[in-house]
This record gives structure tokens, sequence and C-alpha cells, in this order.
């Protein structure tokens, strides 16, 4: 399978490198890992993302800057990365199009013509890395560089339960090519922004605490993103700050986008995506997410935190 796959990649006239909304590390880390192969081996592509929105701390990778919101009139090859599911792009491709589907989450349904899908993983970066190690393909620096990012930061820097012994193993074998781990730390952690630091005071302040503090909920409110200048990508890791309160073994953050109130999962030792299936989300059994088709924030945190006390042991 991964023969053919790189077969496909290598006889496609164009291919379209497909990244999901509201991108992480992990999918923009993988799709630029795809590029900088296809670049340095002449292949004809394109790296999508719907948003012009993208996660700025990540521009020191090669061919960020290529990243488009452009959608093109040709491919025949789409390689969707780091997408539980076809839909998570927000984007509808060609019926005819073959797909590569390269991911690591536990609910994704296998929607390609080839699936590289692997939920033990820490990241997708890591799947990814064992597609280019199974095909003897070149890890250049660059290459190397972002699939080296995708996983320290989806690992929460080495840090989730799925971190094991041979994702050290692939992180040695991508220093090795001369990549500076301190440089990539640096570029991702020692850029913030004033307005995020002014910001995550009043999303922490929104913390609530329920069923003797085991789950904690917090918010944040379009007007505080107008009064601090901050975008919601400045309080993502608020999330996981409050996951770190010792009582806490499952944190909820809710922001309202578009109508809807968008939620992030996270928790210690409880599989929590049971909640974000029963709300038509997605994920792993430590970090998931999901939306409700309201934009009543409060209305949205009784639902869910009513259904994690009754559901979620």
């Amino acid at each position: 399978m991964y023969k053919n796959a790189l077969e496909l990649i290598n006889e496609s006239r164009y291919i379209l490198i497909i990244t999901h909304i509201n991108p992480d590390a992990d999918t923009i880390s993988c799709a630029l890992a795809l590029s900088n192969y296809c670049f340095e081996n002449k292949l004809k592509h394109k790296v999508f993302n719907k948003q012009k929105d993208l996660p700025q701390n990540l521009d020191f990778l090669n061919r960020f800057d290529k990243i488009t919101d452009q959608f093109p009139k040709f491919y025949d090859l789409a390689i969707y990365v780091d997408c539980g599911d076809i839909s998570r792009p927000a984007v509808t491709i060609n019926e005819d199009c073959k797909i590569i589907n390269i991911d690591h989450h536990q609910s994704n349904d296998n929607f390609g013509l080839y699936n590289f899908v692997d939920d033990t993983k820490a990241s997708t970066a890591e799947v990814l890395y064992d597609f280019f190690k199974e095909n003897n393909m070149n890890i250049s620096k660059n290459t190397a560089m972002c699939l080296y990012t995708g996983i320290y930061e989806d690992s929460i820097s080495f840090t989730t339960p799925r971190t094991s012994a041979n994702t050290f193993k692939v992180i040695n074998e991508l220093v090795a090519t001369g990549i500076e781990p301190s440089y990539i730390s640096s570029m991702l952690k020692s850029r913030q922004s004033l307005a995020k630091f002014r910001l995550l005071p009043k999303v922490l302040d929104s913390l609530e605490l329920y069923d003797e503090g085991k789950i904690a909920s917090i918010y944040v409110l379009p007007s505080w993103l107008k009064q601090t200048g901050a975008s919601y990508k400045d309080c993502d890791e608020a999330v996981d700050m409050v996951l770190n309160l010792a009582v806490v073994k499952i944190a909820v953050f809710l922001r309202v986008s578009k109508n809807k109130t968008r939620i992030s999962l996270r928790s210690k030792d409880t599989d929590i995506s049971i909640v974000a299936n029963h709300f038509n989300g997605g994920g792993h059994k430590h970090a998931a997410g999901c939306s409700i088709e309201s934009n009543d924030i409060q209305e949205a945190k009784n639902n869910i935190i009513n259904y994690i006390k009754d559901n979620v042991k």
C-alpha cells in the first residue's frame, strides 16, 4: 500500500494537499512536509486551507508562505492530512479524484483510496514519517523541521499518553538531519503577542468547576477579542492550562463562531471522544471537539456539562 500510494503521488499531474479548518500545527506541518518533498522532486502541487487566518507561529517552516485559500481548478490527487473525516476541511473535491488519507484520529472512517491512519500515534506527523520511511523517501532538513514541529506540538511537548519510545526514536532521526530543537521551540513558544496576555486572564477568570472540581469549563466571548485585539488562536492553550489543575479530570473550552458554539475537550484519563461523538464531533480519547448549534455560550455549556455528568465516568 505504501509503494502504491507513492507511485500515485509520483504519477499525478497536480496534487492538492488539504488541511483542516481551524488549522493547528499538526495539519500545517504535515502539509508542508509533503510540499517540501514535492518541491524537491519537481511535483506540481498546492497546499490548501480554506481560511486566511493561519497560525503565524508556524511561519518559520519552509513554504509556509505558499499555503493558499484559492481552490485550484484542476487536480487529480488529493492528500488529506490530519483530517478525522472528509468534511473537516469544509471543501468538496471532484468525485473522480483519488484520495490519500493520512491521519491519527480515532474517529477517522478511512475515506481514501489509500488510508494511512494510526490512532496510536501521538500526531499525524508521526504517521507521515512512517510513510516516508517505508518508501525510503528522502527526508530533507526542511521536511524534518516540519515533521518535528507537528510531533512536538500535537504531543504537547511530548507529554500526551500516546507519546511512546518510538516517538523519541523518530525525533532522534529527525534531529540527525541537522535541525535545531531549541530554534523550533523558540519560534513556537517565544513569539507571543501582547494581545494574548491581555486575553488569557479574561478566559481563565471564566473558570467554573463542577462535580467536586473534576470537570472544569472556560469560555471566550467575541467582545473580549475586540477589547484585546487577540484572536481565538491566542487562547487555544487555555484548555490545557486548566487541565493542569490537580483536581480537574476533564476540561471544556467554549467559543462562539458563525452562530455555533465550538467546544474543545481535554481529559487526563477519561475517554471524552464519546462526548464529542454525541454532539457530532470527533477526536481522540483525551482530546476531542464538537459544535453545538447555538450562539448562546451559557446554553451550550449547560448542555455539554450535563451530558458529561450523566454519561462520563
